[in-house]
């Protein structure tokens, strides 16, 4: 299996409103970088994109270390997903789960890629290179959905 290292980041101009996501995928010497956006959205929405797409440009399975600095998507793909589908995409208020059809999606990517992911939180905004440069491209995105890039 090919190791694949990812850095993902949301970014949201209001919360909600203008935002954007970024991906940096780094496998050896190969570096790729995605980015989009979205005009009425918000960061948990946009940090959960950058993730859905970071996995759905793999095309085989991967061993990945996904670096992410949003706890809401860590924790939701690795700890609450479990109690959500139980009760029927219902929080523990049974209320319905925000974002569901994202986490969905996010869920199918993870238990049907064949991937190995090891889910690594990293401080965003405290000087790591890769969070940095997923950072930017998140920003990247907001300009690209405000017609900008």
């Amino acid at each position: 299996m090919n190791h694949v290292v990812i850095y993902t980041d949301g970014a949201c101009k209001g919360n909600p409103g203008p935002g954007g996501w970024g991906v940096l995928l780094k496998s050896g010497s190969f570096e790729k970088e995605l980015f989009g956006g979205e005009l009425g959205t918000t960061n948990n929405r946009m940090e959960m994109m950058a993730v859905i797409e970071a996995l759905g440009a793999l095309k085989r399975p991967c061993q990945v270390t996904l670096f992410l600095d949003s706890e809401y998507v860590r924790k939701g793909i690795t700890e609450w997903i479990h109690g959500w589908k139980a009760k029927g995409w219902k929080t523990a208020a049974k209320q319905p789960v925000k974002n569901a059809e994202l986490w969905q999606r996010l869920d199918a990517l993870v238990s049907t890629g064949g991937h190995q992911i090891e889910w690594r939180w990293v401080k965003g905004h405290a000087g790591d290179p890769g969070n940095e440069r997923a950072d930017a491209l998140a920003n990247m995105g907001v300009e690209k959905a405000l017609g900008r890039r």
